[in-house]
């Protein structure tokens, strides 16, 4: 038997399956994953991949030279976006209200260290020549065991139920993907010797 999930890629006893809910969002969701996040046990992109019927994933740094996602992105049905607060970055309600019912909204997520998102988009020229948006308010980050260099730093799954609330204007019907991040974060938790956590940290 292995040791692995085979769907969710989760060591056996760590698999977040049993907590997953469908989701079914208008809005397509593509996560860019680095190399370096795929065996991550705390990475949340699968969360996504598994409840949402829109999502999809590739791994790589450049995806400049990426054959489907190219031809995807070139499609006039499309309307993409890339998550990422770039110079010039529109608020995502702001170029949600500009897509045309008729078009196919796309929004595209980094998924890595802030470090690592940044090598995705500054070697993907393609990622490059689309628009840029930004979240507006969101929730502080319950990312309570992986750091984020930034305080205000989400997780791609937090990151994710922010933005397509935004776009779709309907926080309830996301809820579920926060609902499993916390049950994946809340076990992790629990398998820790006595005092881990509160050291490492900082809780009571």
């Amino acid at each position: 038997m292995s040791r692995y999930c085979e769907r969710c890629g989760k060591a056996a006893k760590a698999c977040i399956c049993q907590w997953i809910e469908n989701v079914d969002a208008r809005t397509e969701l593509w996560i860019l994953q680095h190399p370096s996040e795929v065996k991550q046990p705390l990475g949340t992109a699968r969360i996504l991949t598994l409840s949402l019927p829109n999502a999809r994933l590739w791994v790589g740094e450049d995806f400049s030279k990426h054959d489907e996602i190219n031809t995807l992105l070139s499609d006039p049905a499309r309307r993409a976006a890339v998550l990422y607060p770039g110079e010039g970055a529109a608020s995502i309600s702001q170029w949600a209200a500009e897509c045309s019912p008729q078009q196919r909204t796309t929004l595209i997520l980094l998924d890595g260290t802030w470090k690592k998102a940044y090598k995705i988009w500054q070697l993907s020229a393609n990622l490059q020549a689309l628009p840029c948006v930004r979240l507006e308010a969101a929730l502080a980050g319950n990312y309570r065991i992986r750091k984020s260099p930034k305080a205000s730093g989400l997780s791609t799954v937090e990151a994710a139920y922010e933005a397509l609330s935004q776009i779709e204007g309907e926080s309830n019907k996301f809820q579920p993907l926060l609902n499993t991040f916390d049950r994946m974060i809340d076990f992790q938790i629990s398998q820790m010797p006595p005092g881990v956590y509160e050291r490492h940290y900082g809780k009571s």
